[in-house]
């Protein structure tokens, strides 16, 4: 498992304001905190002797509490701006501004309840957190909202926005720093994976290319009876059926492992994406298909034919669901179904994500390039469900980096073919496809066993300002 699993820390700001009674925030702040510790996540926040209440309401306590979590910047992945009662707009965004933090800030405020609008019980969140936004506004502080305006933390309604707010956290802070490996030259056919190295790296997203010259070289020195060999060997076994597969070509498949598992670690990459045909199946004798479903399935996605932008899109919806990703093609329509269509790969596609699977052969590539040569896919249907769709690509004319994502489901329709499939239902789909190709975005497609969109929306578009279009049933 990757650091996408590692628990989340939150920084914490308790909004006070001079008139408004101070018990609220003393009772907000610590049912914030037993919320945030019953969801799994850590908080730093102001101790109730560092300040009036652990809070913060004038300039003073907001550098206070900046201080704070200067020191423990490397740990906080997103802030959480509570407002037990109106909250001082100013302390809120000098706190924010002065801590230097460049994170997801999600703003909370408390309901009032009816008949608790004495002086000693009216919070007037509700207003105050409208203050605050327009400071954060005028700070330049981009920040995300709760979907009630006013909400009780212990609520189940909050304890989504809370985890909607995780995901969004693990997007940013993952992306931040994100290392691809890109192994071989893409297929000489495939214009549609091109991509800016330049334009990923301004957003801190770097592309380590080697040739594949290098790995099939390294893995051509490696003898069966190496105990790296050996134990990858028995990895694949554990992993997936091999009963259809002769034994020499899943031995060439342990060889290549080894030595892409050690480049990857060598070079400290969570992703990688593959020149899968067809070098490997002419020279080699592989596909390597298994080999990168074994690396998504633990949360290192692996895109094939080079689609380092497929490789990314798989990141952005594994870092919000925790979930592994597979790569597709939007590749048939199904029947007269406008909102349905057949997904398809070779495969590659993780383990997970299947109903069952088997390793094979694909019956395309094994019409030209023979069936000995061709082994090692994974084959089998994806699971029925709910699912998340998206594709990042890179707009080099415009300079810009761009997304569409959605939802939709994954049916039980029948198909009867090969490799890794589906049927998938997504409402509006004409409309989809339509602004896919206005936009010139490719055929491959990132699918997730989540719903996870909205997350996806608001981590690339608020913290990253990336051009997202997000396509819903409206």
């Amino acid at each position: 498992m990757t650091s996408a699993a590692r628990q989340l820390t939150f920084g914490v700001i308790v909004g006070n304001r001079d008139f408004f009674p101070d018990q609220l925030c003393v009772e907000g702040r610590k049912l914030m905190l037993k919320v945030l510790e019953e969801e799994g996540f850590r908080a730093i926040c102001l101790d109730e002797s560092a300040t009036k209440c652990g809070a913060i309401e004038n300039y003073e306590e907001a550098k206070k509490c900046a201080e704070l979590f200067r020191k423990h910047a490397d740990e906080i992945d997103g802030v959480i701006v509570t407002l037990p009662n109106f909250g001082d707009e100013k302390a809120v965004a000098n706190a924010l501004r002065m801590s230097g933090l460049n994170v997801p800030v999600l703003v909370h405020a408390f309901p009032d309840a009816i008949g608790s609008f004495t002086v000693s019980q009216r919070r007037d969140s509700f207003c105050g957190k409208i203050s605050v936004c327009n400071n954060l506004r005028q700070y330049s502080i981009p920040f995300t909202l709760t979907d009630k305006h006013t909400v009780d933390p212990a609520s189940e309604e909050f304890r989504r926005d809370l985890h909607r707010f995780a995901a969004i956290c693990r997007i940013v802070r993952g992306l931040r720093g994100l290392r691809i490996g890109s192994i071989g030259a893409r297929p000489a056919a495939f214009n549609t994976v091109r991509f800016s190295e330049k334009l990923l790296e301004a957003h801190g997203i770097s592309v380590e290319p080697v040739d594949l010259s290098e790995i099939l070289g390294r893995a051509e020195r490696l003898g069966a009876d190496d105990p790296r060999v050996v134990a990858k060997l028995e990895r694949i076994k554990e992993y997936v059926d091999t009963s259809r597969v002769p034994a020499e070509p899943i031995v060439k498949m342990a060889k290549f492992g080894v030595v892409v598992d050690e480049w990857m670690d060598a070079n400290e990459l969570q992703s990688s994406a593959v020149q899968c045909w067809s070098a490997l199946e002419e020279y080699f004798g592989i596909v390597p298909c298994t080999l990168m479903s074994m690396m998504s399935n633990r949360l290192m996605p692996s895109a094939c034919e080079v689609d380092v932008m497929g490789a990314l899109s798989m990141y952005v919806l594994q870092q919000a669901s925790l979930k592994p990703s597979a790569l597709v093609d939007w590749n048939n329509n199904y029947g007269d179904d406008p909102n349905k269509a057949v997904i398809f790969h070779c495969s590659n596609l993780p383990k997970d994500v299947f109903e069952s699977a088997h390793m094979d052969y694909p019956p395309i590539l094994a019409s030209t390039l023979g069936k000995e040569n061709t082994y090692g896919v994974l084959a089998g249907r994806v699971k029925q469900g709910v699912f998340t769709y998206g594709r990042v690509s890179t707009d080099d004319a415009a300079g810009t980096v761009r997304a569409y994502v959605g939802e939709g489901r994954l049916t039980d329709d029948p198909l009867d073919t090969f490799g890794g499939y589906g049927v998938v239902e997504i409402p509006r789909f004409q409309s989809l496809l339509n602004y896919i190709c206005a936009n010139g975005f490719e055929h491959h497609v990132a699918i997730n066993l989540s719903a996870t969109s909205r997350a996806v929306e608001e981590a690339l578009k608020t913290y990253l300002g990336w051009d997202v279009y997000r396509h819903d049933a409206e």
